[in-house]
């Protein structure tokens, strides 16, 4: 049968699952058995979740109408792989997938599968695989099942144009994270710091990174929520010194605000986004980076929060309607 070009694409994301991260470095799931046994523990763990990833992923897979156009795409490739504007996006893991993906999209939906509630907790992938023709009859009625979630992302932008994209945060900093030098220029105000780098998150980061940075210095100041146009940023561990300052450590920044580093550094400065050291700019003396909001939030298909339950929603986390099952 003939694939229907009116339909729009759908591309799968997956990762790598631990079991087979384990094969690549050991070479097969028998030397993989051999060295976990070794020391004292089993392959089980990793098989379960292998197998877990790969039953949601044929669930998923297989609600797809034959004539549907689909692809698959690995984490490790998203830097190269090249996006329609039409394109539905499914990521099938850990949340962080879609923290993986959104980066490289602008108005695509993108939609989160859990395969394993067990382990993963849902918060940007709240879908059961058996969500799937429900969301493929949504894609096409637009009923009230679900709704799209417009989360805030954060850019960081150098001087010669060069962006990231973060749907988390971004981080400016040393590459071996010893100290970073730069001066800090935010609301009229600039101060020359020696610090463990800066963190610039959104709402959605702000349960992540930035929760840690928050609790541990008892910053009593909310985060803002996954759709509030607002950003937080945290200077880590700054370090006084007779050139160096540490009043300007945190704050907010709104729309039309920026938050800007110039850098220091004669060597090693990054600015990385996400987590993902490896997809970077540069950050060295003489170069300025400016943090600010990304004209283009991340278009999440949520489902839709019920009256009756969402006053228990106190995380901010949406209730899943009740005739989801969660494999």
């Amino acid at each position: 049968m003939s694939l229907d070009t009116t339909k729009p694409r759908i591309v799968f994301v997956t990762r790598k699952s631990p079991l087979q991260g384990l094969i690549e470095r050991h070479g097969t799931i028998g030397q993989a058995r051999f060295y976990l046994k070794a020391r004292g523990e089993s392959v089980t763990y990793f098989e379960d979740m292998h197998e877990r990833l790969e039953q949601g992923l044929s669930r998923v897979r297989s609600a797809l109408p034959s004539d549907q156009r689909r692809t698959h795409v690995d984490r490790d490739q998203l830097d190269r792989f090249l996006f329609r504007g039409d394109d539905i996006v499914v990521a099938v893991g850990q949340d962080g997938l879609v923290a993986n993906v959104a980066k490289y999209l602008h108005g695509q939906l993108v939609a989160g599968i859990n395969p394993n509630p067990k382990h993963y907790d849902g918060v940007l992938c709240p879908h059961s695989p058996d969500v799937m023709p429900r969301l493929l009859e949504w894609l096409d009625r637009r009923s009230e099942a679900f709704r799209v979630q417009k989360r805030v992302m954060v850019a960081a932008e150098r001087e010669e144009g060069q962006k990231l994209r973060a749907l988390n945060e971004v981080f400016i900093g040393h590459r071996t994270h010893q100290s970073a030098r730069y001066r800090l220029c935010v609301g009229g105000r600039e101060e020359r710091h020696s610090s463990s780098g800066v963190i610039c998150a959104t709402g959605t980061g702000g349960t992540g990174w930035a929760q840690s940075i928050r609790q541990q210095r008892r910053i009593e100041t909310p985060p803002p929520g996954p759709e509030d146009p607002r950003l937080m940023w945290f200077v880590r561990e700054p370090f006084p010194s007779v050139a160096t300052a540490t009043s300007l450590d945190f704050g907010v920044i709104g729309e039309h605000e920026n938050l800007v580093l110039v850098s220091e550094m004669g060597d090693g400065g990054v600015v990385f986004a996400d987590g993902i050291e490896t997809d970077n700019l540069e950050f060295v003396s003489g170069q300025r980076v400016r943090i600010h909001l990304d004209p283009d939030p991340l278009a999440l298909v949520m489902p839709t929060i019920r009256p009756s339950t969402a006053a228990s929603q106190g995380s901010g986390h949406p209730a899943l309607p009740p005739q989801k099952a969660r494999a």
